[in-house]
């Protein structure tokens, strides 16, 4: 789906890959609905000042159901309809082992990156299948298919997020709406460096961390081909091949390139 003067949301909007999300798409001619929670209301701001009314900004915790339910209603009142969206929001847990972690922090990973996911399709799907072509994008991570070191949960919300994705797009495959589903390697953001995490070798070709201009990049062109499976960087395409060549080794390089702080 080209994106040109289509409606599209972005969930986790205020910075990062969310932020290039909005500007690139708005660049390409589209109205956006840029989702944020706590931060990053001024750079928005910013964007609202050279594009207007294409951009309009709500705020919304997707761990809330309710938040999530009233956006469709919110989104159409501003911009007349929706025609895809792309839930780009996550956020890590803290770097320590599942005996280590409290419930609480398991619950807020899961609510965030899988039932913040799950709501957003939820609450989104009925207006898509009313257009005449619309699009889910689902960014999961490199971290759905393979385990990380001190994130085991991160990790099973966002193999949750790539297992519902590949079911919609089963379940909606004779429709108008299309689904991607995306899977970021290492990207240079905010939620990154603030993680206490270093990779060995990031300036090695094969390991180096995309940019957020990149990575939105890469989602974008994939949504607009209609990609049903993207791998964002070199580092999320060759540790695909390798865990589908042999998983344990695959785990056991990632646990060697990675070491927490």
């Amino acid at each position: 789906m080209k994106v040109s003067n289509k409606v599209m949301v972005v969930t986790g909007a205020g910075g990062g890959i969310g932020r290039e999300l909005v500007r690139q798409l708005l660049e390409k001619e589209a109205k956006v609905a840029a989702i944020i929670h706590k931060s990053g209301l001024e750079e928005i701001k910013s964007l609202a000042s050279v594009y207007g009314d294409k951009i309009s900004t709500h705020r919304a915790d997707l761990a809330n159901r309710a938040d999530v339910e009233k956006l469709p209603d919110e989104i159409i009142a501003t911009h007349g309809c929706i025609d895809g969206i792309i839930n780009n929001a996550g956020i890590l847990q803290h770097f320590l082992s599942v005996n280590d972690l409290d419930y609480e922090q398991i619950q807020r990973v899961m609510d965030v990156n899988f039932y913040g996911t799950l709501y957003m399709c939820k609450s989104f799907l009925p207006h898509l299948l009313n257009r005449p072509e619309a699009h889910i994008t689902n960014v999961s991570s490199m971290g759905g298919f393979l385990p990380v070191p001190l994130q085991s949960i991160y990790s099973a919300s966002k193999a949750a997020v790539k297992m519902f994705t590949e079911g919609l797009h089963l379940e909606l495959r004779d429709t108008n709406v299309g689904v991607t589903i995306v899977f970021p390697g290492g990207v240079d953001t905010n939620l990154v460096r603030n993680s206490g995490i270093e990779l060995e070798g990031v300036e090695s070709h094969s390991y180096k961390m995309l940019s957020p201009k990149e990575a939105a990049a890469i989602i974008i062109k994939g949504m607009e081909n209609n990609k049903y499976r993207v791998l964002a960087g070199n580092d999320a395409k060759v540790m695909d091949f390798l865990y589908r060549l042999n998983p344990k080794k695959a785990t056991d390089i990632i646990a060697n390139k990675i070491k927490t702080l």
